[in-house]
Protein backbone atom coordinates (compact mmCIF):
# COMPACT_ATOMS: atom_id res chain seq x y z
CA UNK A 1 0.00 0.00 0.00
CA UNK A 2 1.29 3.49 -0.84
CA UNK A 3 2.39 5.54 2.15
CA UNK A 4 0.04 8.28 0.91
CA UNK A 5 -3.11 6.22 0.60
CA UNK A 6 -6.22 7.67 2.20
CA UNK A 7 -8.06 4.68 3.62
CA UNK A 8 -9.76 3.79 6.87
CA UNK A 9 -8.21 0.69 8.41
CA UNK A 10 -11.48 -0.47 9.97
CA UNK A 11 -13.54 -0.14 6.78
CA UNK A 12 -10.74 -1.72 4.75
CA UNK A 13 -10.87 -4.75 7.06
CA UNK A 14 -14.67 -4.82 7.04
CA UNK A 15 -15.98 -3.10 3.89
CA UNK A 16 -19.19 -1.10 4.32
CA UNK A 17 -21.16 -2.93 1.64
CA UNK A 18 -24.95 -2.46 1.52
CA UNK A 19 -26.88 -5.33 3.11
CA UNK A 20 -30.38 -3.86 3.19
CA UNK A 21 -32.48 -2.32 0.40
CA UNK A 22 -33.20 1.40 0.10
CA UNK A 23 -36.65 2.74 0.92
CA UNK A 24 -38.35 3.36 -2.43
CA UNK A 25 -42.03 3.51 -1.43
CA UNK A 26 -43.75 5.58 1.22
CA UNK A 27 -44.33 3.68 4.44
CA UNK A 28 -45.24 4.02 8.09
CA UNK A 29 -43.78 2.74 11.36
CA UNK A 30 -43.98 3.40 15.08
CA UNK A 31 -40.42 4.73 15.46
CA UNK A 32 -38.22 5.99 12.63
CA UNK A 33 -34.50 6.22 13.39
CA UNK A 34 -32.49 8.50 11.12
CA UNK A 35 -28.89 7.31 10.99
CA UNK A 36 -27.31 3.85 11.00
CA UNK A 37 -24.52 4.61 13.44
CA UNK A 38 -24.13 3.53 17.06
CA UNK A 39 -26.80 5.80 18.59
CA UNK A 40 -29.45 4.89 16.05
CA UNK A 41 -28.67 1.18 16.04
CA UNK A 42 -28.49 0.85 19.84
CA UNK A 43 -31.79 2.73 20.15
CA UNK A 44 -33.48 0.46 17.60
CA UNK A 45 -31.95 -2.64 19.20
CA UNK A 46 -33.16 -1.82 22.71
CA UNK A 47 -36.61 -0.74 21.51
CA UNK A 48 -37.15 -4.15 19.92
CA UNK A 49 -35.66 -5.95 22.91
CA UNK A 50 -37.99 -4.12 25.30
CA UNK A 51 -41.07 -4.00 23.06
CA UNK A 52 -40.95 -6.68 20.32
CA UNK A 53 -44.35 -5.61 19.00
CA UNK A 54 -43.03 -2.16 18.07
CA UNK A 55 -42.45 -1.41 14.38
CA UNK A 56 -39.01 0.21 14.18
CA UNK A 57 -37.24 1.35 11.01
CA UNK A 58 -33.73 2.73 10.45
CA UNK A 59 -32.91 5.01 7.52
CA UNK A 60 -29.19 5.27 6.68
CA UNK A 61 -27.90 7.59 3.95
CA UNK A 62 -24.94 5.34 3.09
CA UNK A 63 -24.34 2.00 4.82
CA UNK A 64 -24.51 1.18 8.52
CA UNK A 65 -21.25 2.22 10.16
CA UNK A 66 -20.15 4.37 7.23
CA UNK A 67 -19.80 7.55 9.30
CA UNK A 68 -18.04 8.23 12.60
CA UNK A 69 -19.21 4.89 14.03
CA UNK A 70 -16.97 3.05 11.57
CA UNK A 71 -14.03 5.45 11.59
CA UNK A 72 -13.25 6.28 15.23
CA UNK A 73 -10.32 5.28 17.43
CA UNK A 74 -12.08 2.25 18.89
CA UNK A 75 -12.21 3.34 22.54
CA UNK A 76 -15.30 1.98 24.26
CA UNK A 77 -15.27 4.11 27.41
CA UNK A 78 -17.46 3.56 30.45
CA UNK A 79 -18.47 7.18 30.75
CA UNK A 80 -19.58 10.40 29.10
CA UNK A 81 -17.57 13.42 28.07
CA UNK A 82 -17.58 15.97 30.89
CA UNK A 83 -19.54 13.55 33.08
CA UNK A 84 -18.30 15.08 36.32
CA UNK A 85 -20.28 18.24 35.57
CA UNK A 86 -23.34 16.03 36.07
CA UNK A 87 -22.00 14.03 39.00
CA UNK A 88 -21.02 17.09 41.03
CA UNK A 89 -24.67 18.16 41.08
CA UNK A 90 -25.71 14.90 42.73
CA UNK A 91 -25.42 13.76 46.32
CA UNK A 92 -25.07 10.39 48.02
CA UNK A 93 -26.87 7.44 46.47
CA UNK A 94 -27.92 9.36 43.36
CA UNK A 95 -24.29 10.06 42.51
CA UNK A 96 -23.33 6.43 43.09
CA UNK A 97 -26.26 5.27 40.98
CA UNK A 98 -25.14 7.50 38.10
CA UNK A 99 -21.53 6.33 38.44
CA UNK A 100 -22.63 2.70 38.30
CA UNK A 101 -24.58 3.38 35.12
CA UNK A 102 -21.59 5.07 33.50
CA UNK A 103 -18.98 2.54 34.54
CA UNK A 104 -21.34 -0.32 33.70
CA UNK A 105 -21.33 0.52 29.99
CA UNK A 106 -18.34 -1.70 29.20
CA UNK A 107 -19.83 -4.72 30.99
CA UNK A 108 -23.20 -4.16 29.30
CA UNK A 109 -21.62 -4.25 25.84
CA UNK A 110 -19.38 -7.18 26.81
CA UNK A 111 -22.48 -9.18 27.73
CA UNK A 112 -24.30 -8.39 24.48
CA UNK A 113 -21.48 -9.12 22.03
CA UNK A 114 -21.33 -12.93 22.40
CA UNK A 115 -25.09 -13.21 22.74
CA UNK A 116 -25.57 -11.42 19.42
CA UNK A 117 -22.56 -13.09 17.78
CA UNK A 118 -20.77 -9.77 17.22
CA UNK A 119 -17.03 -10.24 16.71
CA UNK A 120 -15.42 -6.81 16.96
CA UNK A 121 -12.05 -7.64 18.57
CA UNK A 122 -13.33 -6.49 21.98
CA UNK A 123 -10.66 -6.45 24.70
CA UNK A 124 -11.28 -4.91 28.12
CA UNK A 125 -7.81 -3.71 29.09
CA UNK A 126 -8.48 -0.26 30.55
CA UNK A 127 -6.89 3.02 29.46
CA UNK A 128 -3.69 4.86 30.34
CA UNK A 129 -3.49 8.64 30.04
CA UNK A 130 0.28 9.12 30.01
CA UNK A 131 2.51 12.02 30.98
CA UNK A 132 5.24 11.10 28.55
CA UNK A 133 6.48 14.06 26.50
CA UNK A 134 7.02 17.12 28.72
CA UNK A 135 6.98 17.96 32.47
CA UNK A 136 3.74 19.97 32.45
CA UNK A 137 1.83 16.82 31.55
CA UNK A 138 2.47 15.38 34.99
CA UNK A 139 0.95 18.49 36.58
CA UNK A 140 -2.04 18.23 34.21
CA UNK A 141 -2.59 14.61 35.18
CA UNK A 142 -2.36 15.23 38.91
CA UNK A 143 -4.73 18.20 38.65
CA UNK A 144 -7.22 16.06 36.72
CA UNK A 145 -6.95 13.33 39.35
CA UNK A 146 -7.80 15.84 42.10
CA UNK A 147 -10.88 16.88 40.12
CA UNK A 148 -11.87 13.23 39.74
CA UNK A 149 -11.61 12.74 43.50
CA UNK A 150 -13.88 15.75 44.10
CA UNK A 151 -16.46 14.10 41.84
CA UNK A 152 -16.39 10.97 44.00
CA UNK A 153 -14.12 8.68 41.96
CA UNK A 154 -11.84 6.48 44.05
CA UNK A 155 -8.66 4.51 43.42
CA UNK A 156 -10.61 1.63 41.89
CA UNK A 157 -11.84 3.92 39.10
CA UNK A 158 -8.89 6.23 38.45
CA UNK A 159 -5.43 5.96 39.97
CA UNK A 160 -2.06 7.57 39.50
CA UNK A 161 0.72 5.38 38.14
CA UNK A 162 4.26 6.35 39.04
CA UNK A 163 7.03 6.38 36.44
CA UNK A 164 7.86 2.67 36.80
CA UNK A 165 4.21 1.52 36.71
CA UNK A 166 3.43 3.66 33.67
CA UNK A 167 6.57 2.51 31.83
CA UNK A 168 5.54 -1.10 32.36
CA UNK A 169 2.35 -0.36 30.41
CA UNK A 170 3.68 2.02 27.75
CA UNK A 171 7.26 2.30 26.57
CA UNK A 172 7.04 5.95 25.66
CA UNK A 173 9.97 8.33 25.31
CA UNK A 174 9.94 10.08 28.68
CA UNK A 175 7.26 8.56 30.89
CA UNK A 176 6.75 10.48 34.13
CA UNK A 177 3.55 8.77 35.23
CA UNK A 178 -0.07 8.71 34.22
CA UNK A 179 -3.70 8.16 35.13
CA UNK A 180 -5.07 4.64 34.65
CA UNK A 181 -8.73 3.67 34.55
CA UNK A 182 -10.13 0.15 34.08
CA UNK A 183 -13.32 1.54 32.54
CA UNK A 184 -12.39 1.22 28.87
CA UNK A 185 -12.19 -1.47 26.21
CA UNK A 186 -10.89 -1.38 22.64
CA UNK A 187 -12.82 -2.59 19.61
CA UNK A 188 -12.80 -2.71 15.82
CA UNK A 189 -15.41 0.04 15.29
CA UNK A 190 -16.79 -0.91 11.86
CA UNK A 191 -17.36 -4.51 12.93
CA UNK A 192 -19.30 -3.36 15.99
CA UNK A 193 -21.57 -1.14 13.89
CA UNK A 194 -22.15 -3.79 11.24
CA UNK A 195 -22.69 -6.54 13.81
CA UNK A 196 -25.12 -4.38 15.75
CA UNK A 197 -27.08 -3.70 12.55
CA UNK A 198 -27.39 -7.44 11.92
CA UNK A 199 -28.49 -8.02 15.53
CA UNK A 200 -31.16 -5.33 15.25
CA UNK A 201 -32.38 -6.78 11.94
CA UNK A 202 -32.69 -10.25 13.50
CA UNK A 203 -34.97 -8.73 16.14
CA UNK A 204 -37.19 -7.34 13.40
CA UNK A 205 -35.87 -3.82 12.87
CA UNK A 206 -36.38 -2.71 9.27
CA UNK A 207 -33.13 -1.24 7.95
CA UNK A 208 -32.93 0.79 4.75
CA UNK A 209 -29.47 1.74 3.50
CA UNK A 210 -28.73 4.20 0.68
CA UNK A 211 -31.79 6.08 1.90
CA UNK A 212 -30.80 9.71 2.60
CA UNK A 213 -33.41 11.82 4.35
CA UNK A 214 -33.77 15.23 2.72
CA UNK A 215 -36.18 16.87 5.14
CA UNK A 216 -37.53 16.30 8.63
CA UNK A 217 -40.97 17.50 9.67
CA UNK A 218 -43.15 16.53 12.65
CA UNK A 219 -43.96 12.85 12.22
CA UNK A 220 -42.39 12.45 8.79
CA UNK A 221 -38.98 11.89 7.20
CA UNK A 222 -38.95 12.86 3.53
CA UNK A 223 -36.66 11.11 1.06
CA UNK A 224 -36.30 11.41 -2.71
CA UNK A 225 -39.61 10.22 -4.11
CA UNK A 226 -41.08 8.80 -0.91
CA UNK A 227 -41.53 9.41 2.81
CA UNK A 228 -41.58 7.51 6.08
CA UNK A 229 -44.18 8.51 8.66
CA UNK A 230 -43.78 7.63 12.33
CA UNK A 231 -45.17 8.44 15.76
CA UNK A 232 -41.63 9.13 16.98
CA UNK A 233 -38.60 10.21 14.98
CA UNK A 234 -35.09 9.68 16.36
CA UNK A 235 -32.48 11.82 14.56
CA UNK A 236 -29.28 9.94 15.45
CA UNK A 237 -26.92 12.01 13.34
CA UNK A 238 -24.17 13.46 15.57
CA UNK A 239 -21.93 15.61 13.36
CA UNK A 240 -24.43 15.48 10.47
CA UNK A 241 -27.35 16.91 12.46
CA UNK A 242 -26.89 20.44 11.15
CA UNK A 243 -28.20 19.52 7.70
CA UNK A 244 -31.72 19.82 9.14
CA UNK A 245 -32.96 23.27 10.14
CA UNK A 246 -34.76 22.01 13.26
CA UNK A 247 -31.47 20.65 14.58
CA UNK A 248 -29.24 23.50 13.43
CA UNK A 249 -26.49 24.46 15.89
CA UNK A 250 -27.48 21.77 18.43
CA UNK A 251 -24.08 20.17 17.84
CA UNK A 252 -20.77 21.46 16.54
CA UNK A 253 -19.38 19.18 13.79
CA UNK A 254 -15.67 18.75 14.53
CA UNK A 255 -13.16 16.62 12.64
CA UNK A 256 -10.81 14.05 14.12
CA UNK A 257 -8.00 12.41 12.13
CA UNK A 258 -6.27 9.06 12.58
CA UNK A 259 -3.46 6.98 11.18
CA UNK A 260 -2.45 3.33 11.46
CA UNK A 261 0.99 1.80 11.03
CA UNK A 262 1.89 -1.42 9.31
CA UNK A 263 1.88 -4.43 11.68
CA UNK A 264 4.73 -4.09 14.18
CA UNK A 265 7.28 -6.76 15.03
CA UNK A 266 7.26 -8.68 18.31
CA UNK A 267 10.44 -6.85 19.32
CA UNK A 268 8.77 -3.49 18.77
CA UNK A 269 5.76 -4.51 20.84
CA UNK A 270 8.06 -5.73 23.59
CA UNK A 271 9.47 -2.22 23.74
CA UNK A 272 6.18 -0.33 23.32
CA UNK A 273 4.15 -2.49 25.69
CA UNK A 274 0.34 -2.35 25.68
CA UNK A 275 0.47 -6.06 26.49
CA UNK A 276 -3.15 -6.06 27.69
CA UNK A 277 -4.24 -4.05 24.64
CA UNK A 278 -5.10 -1.17 26.93
CA UNK A 279 -6.01 2.08 25.20
CA UNK A 280 -3.62 4.97 25.65
CA UNK A 281 -3.67 8.72 25.34
CA UNK A 282 -1.30 11.60 25.88
CA UNK A 283 -2.09 14.06 28.71
CA UNK A 284 -2.37 17.16 26.54
CA UNK A 285 -5.10 19.38 25.17
CA UNK A 286 -4.56 17.94 21.68
CA UNK A 287 -6.93 15.06 22.63
CA UNK A 288 -4.80 12.13 21.47
CA UNK A 289 -5.92 8.51 21.52
CA UNK A 290 -4.41 5.20 20.48
CA UNK A 291 -4.69 1.45 20.63
CA UNK A 292 -2.89 -1.74 19.65
CA UNK A 293 -5.12 -3.32 17.01
CA UNK A 294 -5.92 -7.02 16.92
CA UNK A 295 -3.58 -7.47 13.93
CA UNK A 296 -0.67 -5.74 15.67
CA UNK A 297 -0.85 -2.22 14.27
CA UNK A 298 -0.50 1.02 16.20
CA UNK A 299 -3.64 3.13 15.64
CA UNK A 300 -3.32 6.76 16.72
CA UNK A 301 -5.40 9.89 16.34
CA UNK A 302 -5.92 13.43 17.56
CA UNK A 303 -8.66 16.02 17.43
CA UNK A 304 -8.76 17.98 14.19
CA UNK A 305 -10.43 21.09 12.84
CA UNK A 306 -13.74 22.80 12.28
CA UNK A 307 -15.03 24.07 8.95
CA UNK A 308 -16.73 27.40 8.51
CA UNK A 309 -20.48 26.85 8.36
CA UNK A 310 -20.33 23.63 10.37
CA UNK A 311 -19.80 21.45 7.31
CA UNK A 312 -19.09 17.74 7.60
CA UNK A 313 -15.88 16.33 6.24
CA UNK A 314 -15.06 12.73 5.29
CA UNK A 315 -12.35 13.13 2.64
CA UNK A 316 -8.83 14.15 3.59
CA UNK A 317 -5.54 14.66 1.77
CA UNK A 318 -3.24 11.89 3.05
CA UNK A 319 -0.18 13.99 2.18
CA UNK A 320 -1.32 17.03 4.15
CA UNK A 321 0.31 18.47 7.25
CA UNK A 322 -2.83 17.44 9.16
CA UNK A 323 -1.51 13.89 9.09
CA UNK A 324 2.17 14.81 9.13
CA UNK A 325 2.05 16.47 12.55
CA UNK A 326 0.11 13.54 14.01
CA UNK A 327 2.77 11.20 12.71
CA UNK A 328 5.50 13.42 14.17
CA UNK A 329 3.75 13.46 17.53
CA UNK A 330 3.35 9.66 17.49
CA UNK A 331 7.00 9.07 16.63
CA UNK A 332 8.05 11.58 19.28
CA UNK A 333 5.96 9.70 21.83
CA UNK A 334 7.07 6.18 20.78
CA UNK A 335 10.64 6.10 19.40
CA UNK A 336 10.42 2.29 19.08
CA UNK A 337 8.43 2.84 15.88
CA UNK A 338 11.66 3.73 14.12
CA UNK A 339 11.11 3.71 10.35
CA UNK A 340 7.82 1.80 10.60
CA UNK A 341 5.55 2.84 7.75
CA UNK A 342 2.17 4.46 8.27
CA UNK A 343 -0.20 2.55 5.98
CA UNK A 344 -3.57 4.19 6.68
CA UNK A 345 -4.68 7.79 7.08
CA UNK A 346 -8.31 8.81 7.51
CA UNK A 347 -10.70 11.04 9.41
CA UNK A 348 -14.32 11.85 10.08
CA UNK A 349 -16.76 14.19 11.75
CA UNK A 350 -18.05 14.01 15.31
CA UNK A 351 -20.53 16.15 17.27
CA UNK A 352 -19.82 18.41 20.23
CA UNK A 353 -22.60 19.75 22.47
CA UNK A 354 -22.53 23.14 24.18
CA UNK A 355 -20.55 23.01 27.43
CA UNK A 356 -19.07 19.77 26.00
CA UNK A 357 -21.85 17.87 27.78
CA UNK A 358 -23.81 15.10 25.96
CA UNK A 359 -27.54 14.86 26.52
CA UNK A 360 -30.67 12.82 25.81
CA UNK A 361 -34.22 14.10 25.44
CA UNK A 362 -37.68 12.97 24.40
CA UNK A 363 -40.04 15.71 23.25
CA UNK A 364 -43.42 13.96 23.32
CA UNK A 365 -45.22 17.00 21.98
CA UNK A 366 -43.00 17.16 18.91
CA UNK A 367 -42.63 13.38 18.58
CA UNK A 368 -38.84 13.56 18.56
CA UNK A 369 -36.21 11.76 20.64
CA UNK A 370 -32.51 12.45 20.35
CA UNK A 371 -29.16 12.05 22.05
CA UNK A 372 -25.62 12.99 21.22
CA UNK A 373 -22.89 15.56 21.52
CA UNK A 374 -20.43 12.91 22.66
CA UNK A 375 -17.36 14.99 21.82
CA UNK A 376 -15.46 12.02 20.43
CA UNK A 377 -16.36 9.61 23.24
CA UNK A 378 -19.49 8.13 21.71
CA UNK A 379 -18.58 4.46 21.24
CA UNK A 380 -19.57 3.57 24.80
CA UNK A 381 -21.82 6.55 25.50
CA UNK A 382 -24.08 5.70 22.56
CA UNK A 383 -24.95 2.38 24.21
CA UNK A 384 -26.08 4.16 27.37
CA UNK A 385 -27.97 6.79 25.38
CA UNK A 386 -29.61 4.16 23.17
CA UNK A 387 -30.94 2.40 26.26
CA UNK A 388 -32.04 5.75 27.67
CA UNK A 389 -33.92 6.79 24.53
CA UNK A 390 -35.66 3.41 24.37
CA UNK A 391 -36.90 3.78 27.95
CA UNK A 392 -37.96 7.39 27.36
CA UNK A 393 -39.92 6.50 24.22
CA UNK A 394 -41.57 3.54 25.96
CA UNK A 395 -42.22 5.74 29.02
CA UNK A 396 -40.54 3.34 31.41
CA UNK A 397 -40.00 4.41 35.01
CA UNK A 398 -36.45 3.09 35.39
CA UNK A 399 -33.61 5.14 36.82
CA UNK A 400 -32.11 5.74 33.37
CA UNK A 401 -34.82 8.24 32.47
CA UNK A 402 -34.03 10.37 35.53
CA UNK A 403 -30.26 10.53 35.11
CA UNK A 404 -28.75 14.03 35.03
CA UNK A 405 -27.80 13.81 31.34
CA UNK A 406 -31.50 13.45 30.46
CA UNK A 407 -33.05 16.87 29.84
CA UNK A 408 -35.82 17.02 32.41
CA UNK A 409 -38.07 19.35 30.41
CA UNK A 410 -37.65 17.17 27.33
CA UNK A 411 -38.16 19.89 24.75
CA UNK A 412 -36.08 20.40 21.65
CA UNK A 413 -36.26 24.16 22.09
CA UNK A 414 -34.45 23.85 25.42
CA UNK A 415 -31.27 22.44 23.86
CA UNK A 416 -28.43 24.94 24.24
CA UNK A 417 -27.36 25.87 20.74
CA UNK A 418 -24.07 27.17 19.46
CA UNK A 419 -23.89 30.78 18.30
CA UNK A 420 -24.40 31.55 14.60
CA UNK A 421 -21.39 31.65 12.29
CA UNK A 422 -18.74 32.94 12.21
CA UNK A 423 -18.58 32.89 16.03
CA UNK A 424 -18.00 29.10 16.37
CA UNK A 425 -15.38 29.10 13.61
CA UNK A 426 -13.51 32.05 15.12
CA UNK A 427 -13.76 30.63 18.64
CA UNK A 428 -12.67 27.15 17.65
CA UNK A 429 -9.64 28.35 15.71
CA UNK A 430 -8.66 30.77 18.47
CA UNK A 431 -8.70 27.91 20.97
CA UNK A 432 -6.80 25.63 18.57
CA UNK A 433 -4.14 28.31 18.16
CA UNK A 434 -3.77 28.53 21.94
CA UNK A 435 -3.44 24.74 22.14
CA UNK A 436 -0.80 24.79 19.41
CA UNK A 437 1.14 27.52 21.23
CA UNK A 438 1.09 25.54 24.47
CA UNK A 439 2.18 22.42 22.62
CA UNK A 440 5.02 24.21 20.84
CA UNK A 441 6.38 25.84 24.00
CA UNK A 442 6.03 22.82 26.28
CA UNK A 443 7.13 20.09 23.87
CA UNK A 444 9.94 22.19 22.41
CA UNK A 445 11.89 22.03 25.65
CA UNK A 446 13.64 25.40 25.37
CA UNK A 447 10.93 27.86 26.43
CA UNK A 448 11.25 29.37 29.93
CA UNK A 449 8.94 28.03 32.64
CA UNK A 450 6.95 31.26 32.85
CA UNK A 451 6.14 31.10 29.13
CA UNK A 452 4.98 27.49 29.38
CA UNK A 453 2.79 28.31 32.40
CA UNK A 454 1.30 31.35 30.67
CA UNK A 455 0.50 29.33 27.54
CA UNK A 456 -1.28 26.72 29.65
CA UNK A 457 -3.35 29.34 31.47
CA UNK A 458 -4.29 31.01 28.19
CA UNK A 459 -5.38 27.70 26.64
CA UNK A 460 -7.48 26.80 29.68
CA UNK A 461 -9.14 30.23 29.79
CA UNK A 462 -10.06 30.21 26.10
CA UNK A 463 -11.35 26.65 26.34
CA UNK A 464 -13.77 27.65 29.10
CA UNK A 465 -15.02 30.60 27.03
CA UNK A 466 -15.80 28.33 24.05
CA UNK A 467 -18.08 26.20 26.23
Amino acid sequence: MSSLTQACLWLDQSPAEPHWPPLTQSARCDVAVIGGGYTGLWTAYYLKRMAPELDVAVLEAETCGYGASGRNGGWLIGGLANQDAHLLRLDGERREQARRRLFGIVDEVAEILPRERIDCDFVHGGVLYAAARYPEQEAMGRKWLRELRRAGHGEADFRWLDRKEAQEQLGARDVRGGVFSPHCAVIQPARLAQGLARAAARLGVRIHERSPVRRLAPGVARLDGCELRADVIVPALEGAAGQFSRLARCLLPVQSLLLATEPLSSAQWDEIGLADRQAFGDLSRMVTYGQRSADGRLVFGARGGYRLGGRERWNFDPGSDEFAWRERLLRQLLPALGATEVEYRWGGTLGVARAFTPYALYDRRAGIAMAGGYGGEGVGASNLMGRTLAELILERDGDLTTMPWVMSEGRLERVRRWAPEPVPWLGYHLVRSAYALEERLCAGGSAPAWARRSAGKLAAALESLLA
